[in-house]
């Protein structure tokens, strides 16, 4: 195998990896989102989680496909925010659903059509979700931006 495709193969495996991390610390913090919604927003937080589950399994099954052992998840996760109510656990989501988005563009930018079209709808679906968590949209969801 060249220099070159090796190289290649891993640059797609670590940007799948960073996509994988990324939806496993989704699923842990959707479950202490969860916890602490009742009603309409725990089943929208319920929703989102399974939406993280089947985005989770399919960067496994992608990274299994290519070669890779996916890193599994963490036992427990370091929240960037202390949830105790409801208005902590929409923050949470909201913070998780940009983690999500930013891990996404080292994927778009492979050359791979597939797994370039799995990433963008990725970063789509997250950022409409943390507008809708949050009631505002980003202007560029997954990029950092310079003020």
């Amino acid at each position: 195998m060249s220099r070159e495709l090796v190289s290649a193969t891993q640059g797609m495996l670590s940007a799948l990896q960073a996509a994988l991390a990324a939806e496993q610390a989704a699923c842990y913090g959707y479950g202490i989102v969860g916890a602490h919604l009742t009603g309409t927003a725990f089943a929208e937080a319920s929703i989102d989680w399974i939406a993280h589950e089947r985005s989770r399994d399919a960067l496994t099954g992608m990274i299994v496909a290519r070669g890779g052992r996916p890193t599994p998840a963490a036992v427990a996760y370091q929240l960037p925010v202390t949830v105790r109510g409801h208005a902590a656990a929409i923050a949470l989501a909201v913070l998780l659903e940009h983690d999500v988005t930013a891990a996404y563009p080292g994927l778009v930018a492979l050359p791979e059509p597939a797994l370039r079209m799995f990433a963008a709808t990725q970063m789509q679906q997250a950022a409409a979700r943390a507008a809708r968590w949050s009631g505002r949209s980003q202007a560029f969801p997954g990029l950092a931006v310079r003020g």
